[in-house]
């Protein structure tokens, strides 16, 4: 398969220089990225919206007369309004800003307990992430809940029928994953959402793998709740959202309490804060906010359909060339995998080839991906994983497959 010059109508090879990370040599190689699964590489303009709140308006939000704290809380509540329309969420309040996908999803399962009783059943995906099983594993052991995981097809899609017959159970919240972020693999989210809601249970998504690669509407969607990482999509680190129901989100029991969240507090009474200040205890991760801010800028100056059929064309490519490789095990292959494609060298432990594929300047992730469930279901200890973001080219795909040959040919 040759990879369609076709499809790529804008310089790619200007938008790869935007990242700074990405022109580093490791010893004689290039470097050859295909980690952004786990984190994407974060462009300049990234750098520099962090950089310049560091040295210019570094003070904390809200609240304060001067005038640096103005020009703090005018830049951190702006990104909450892009993030509003970049999901198309109703209203603002509907945008809480947590430290990443984990958090939030903590603060859901957590603000929940007071809604869930006992024998209440919880699904979720056997495809998630550990951030999507283990806060309502303690949901359960608080409440005594009963989890019941969302069984795979052989090929390690979600299981539609046997999805259908756990609904029986009129279950009291749905968990599940938007993109996986082991496999790649796209749920049908809108559908599994609807069939959710038609028997009253409350939804959330998980969208960590999704929004770098696809455009979310949670409105469209009609979950409850969907949550994200800013590291994923090209911004900094420590920094993600919680979207809600503005009602469902006014229902959770705070996480954390004290600081910004407050209306009032007497030793005699506290009263909390209207949304989204309800939710956001304490000083928040302000360069982060800003920084996603930029990302987000940054990703809508771009063709995105154009670079959704790149992504999607270079994924057909690196899966096609693995399968011609031989002597690879390819797991949850589809036509519309997003981001990523997991894969093992038959016989061989996957962090031998992680570390053999390093010594040639190409990195992949290894092991069990935070999702050692699905590892379970799929019957392996682990496996490698090979993840593209929008600065991906052939050349990484080519690098990666010189490279994995060579270790075929010490391994085997």
């Amino acid at each position: 398969m040759k990879l369609a010059s076709s499809v790529v109508l804008f310089d790619h090879q200007a938008l790869r220089d935007q990242f700074p990370a990405l022109k580093q040599t490791i010893g004689d190689h290039p470097l050859c990225y295909l980690d952004t699964a786990a984190t994407s590489q974060k462009p300049q303009v990234v750098i520099d919206a962090m950089n310049e709140y560091y040295q210019f308006n570094n003070a904390n939000v809200h609240r304060a007369a001067h005038q640096l704290s103005a020009r703090a809380t005018q830049q951190y509540e702006a990104v909450r309004l892009q993030v509003t329309d970049f999901i198309n969420a109703s209203q603002s309040q509907e945008v809480i800003f947590t430290h990443g996908t984990t958090e939030s999803i903590n603060m859901v399962a957590f603000g929940l307990t007071s809604q869930i009783k006992a024998n209440d059943v919880i699904l979720i995906d056997t495809a998630a992430h550990h951030a999507n099983i283990v806060p309502w594993q303690e949901l359960a052991k608080r409440t005594g809940a009963v989890i019941k995981p969302i069984p795979l097809t052989a090929d390690a899609q979600l299981d539609m029928t046997a999805f259908e017959q756990l609904l029986l159970l009129k279950p009291k919240v749905v968990a599940i994953c938007h993109v996986s972020n082991a496999l790649g693999t796209v749920n049908p989210i809108n559908e599994l959402v609807a069939k959710a809601k038609a028997v009253g249970a409350l939804t959330l998504v998980d969208g960590a793998q999704a929004v770098a690669h696809l455009s979310v509407d949670v409105q469209q969607i009609d979950c409850d709740f969907y949550v994200f990482s800013g590291h994923k999509m090209y911004g900094p680190t420590g920094v993600g959202i919680l979207y809600g129901r503005y009602k469902q989100l006014d229902q959770l029991t705070p996480m954390l309490t004290g600081g910004e969240m407050i209306k009032t507090v007497s030793f005699n009474r506290t009263v909390f804060g209207a949304l989204p200040n309800r939710l956001e205890a304490g000083t928040p991760a302000i360069a982060e906010v800003i920084g996603l801010g930029a990302a987000i800028s940054f990703l809508l100056q771009l063709p995105r359909e154009q670079l959704l059929a790149h992504e999607q064309q270079l994924m057909q490519y690196l899966q096609q060339q693995l399968q011609q490789l031989g002597d690879i095990e390819l797991y949850g292959i589809a036509p519309i995998n997003v981001g990523a494609v997991a894969f093992n060298l038959q016989g061989e432990h996957h962090q031998d080839v992680g570390i053999l594929l390093d010594q040639q300047a190409v990195a992949v992730r290894c092991g069990h991906h935070c999702a050692m469930p699905l590892m379970a279901s799929l019957n392996l200890n682990g496996c490698c994983r090979a993840s593209i973001g929008i600065y991906t080219n052939k050349q990484d795909v080519d690098q990666f497959i010189h490279a994995l040959n060579a270790v075929k040919e010490l391994l085997l």
